[in-house]
């Protein structure tokens, strides 16, 4: 294991680059993101351990980051002050582009895993937008209809469809858009019973499983072909139910982040100051054919607990490169951690 100190700043979202296998990004706040910059920090895994290579300061705090898929040099952060800066880590100080179109805080930034050129952002301000790089302003903007806003809290493209877009909000709504259709969610579901959705993954093998995790200390998981089809003038109230819920944690879930090797392992940081790996069991009884059959069988189990945080854990990410199982999770503890989960298996 491997760690770094992100001193005077707290972190909120650490991602591994998707092009190098010795780099990952680190998005902090000072001052726990009440007041105060932000920084971005570049780091490098090095037989000696975790060095910066980089960082880049911002004047209000910041509370993710996303890797581009197309350029291995450039990251969007999402900030406090409702903009979004695009940096290229190659140069100094200054991001190369910023737009400003939410009105709230910016929680999360999402880059298209399939289309590659646009990426996702969600705020407290209840939209989601949509952008280009190359564009300066916003492509879409996407909102619910017939409904007051809510943070929306985290907004992620599916890993299968360029235009799939999954949100979730404090109304405890777990929502479905598709630009092509409309700025409307095309499919909605009452996830967590009026808890607050704080995070949420599509799963990298089953296209129609996504996770989603609550201040009620629950992660479920869901299979989309359940969820009700919704219309502009209507929010629809899903009755569909999740096909697996995950109980251990003690305090909210703050974010989740499924495998990119195995189907069934789910890995979660929490404001229990834990981090945990999940073994989803209905991924070895899902039936292609007959989706109903992922219904009946509600199980599921802790794998393991990694507690070296001291301080609420807000983020984690795995590693796609070398032995399956490297992740990293970030806490206001000002601590970056680089793990095995094989050292915490059980």
């Amino acid at each position: 294991m491997y760690s770094f100190r992100t001193t005077g700043f707290n972190g909120y979202a650490v991602q591994y680059s998707p092009f190098f296998d010795s780099r990952l990004a680190c998005a902090a706040s000072a001052n726990f993101g009440l007041v105060g910059n932000g920084r971005l920090y570049i780091l490098g895994l090095t037989p000696n351990g975790i060095a910066a290579e980089k960082s880049f300061d911002t004047q209000d705090g910041l509370f993710d980051c996303a890797w581009s898929e197309i350029h291995e040099n450039h990251i969007a952060v999402a900030t406090g002050d409702g903009s979004i800066k695009l940096f290229d880590i190659t140069l100094n100080d200054y991001p190369i582009q910023s737009w400003r179109e939410h009105t709230r805080e910016v929680f999360s930034a999402n880059w298209n895993l399939v289309d590659k050129t646009t990426f996702c952002t969600s705020s407290w301000d209840g939209l989601i937008k949509i952008w280009s790089p190359v564009r300066p302003k916003s492509i879409a903007t996407l909102q619910p209809r017939n409904v007051p806003l809510s943070c929306t809290y985290a907004a992620a493209y599916s890993p299968y469809n360029a235009t799939l877009i999954a949100s979730c909000s404090s109304d405890s709504y777990l929502r479905l858009w598709d630009p092509r259709v409309g700025d409307f969610p095309t499919n909605s579901v009452y996830a967590h019973n009026g808890a607050e959705i704080l995070s949420l993954d599509w799963n990298k093998y089953r296209p129609d499983i996504i996770a989603t995790s609550s201040v009620d200390r629950t992660i479920k998981i869901w299979d989309l072909r359940f969820m009700n089809r919704a219309s502009p003038s209507l929010q629809a109230m899903s009755n569909a139910s999740p096909v697996n819920e995950l109980y251990g944690h003690s305090y909210a879930v703050r974010k989740i982040a499924w495998s990119p090797h195995a189907s069934e392992l789910l890995l979660s940081a929490s404001y229990d100051m834990t981090a945990r790996v999940w073994e989803d069991r209905t991924a070895f009884k899902q039936s292609a054919t007959q989706p109903s059959v992922t219904r009946l069988h509600h199980a599921g189990g802790l794998r393991g607990l990694w507690d070296r945080h001291s301080e609420f854990v807000v983020g984690c990410d795995w590693s796609l490169w070398g032995a399956e199982g490297w992740v990293c999770t970030v806490g206001w503890d000002e601590m970056v951690w680089v793990w095995d989960i094989r050292a915490v298996l059980r």
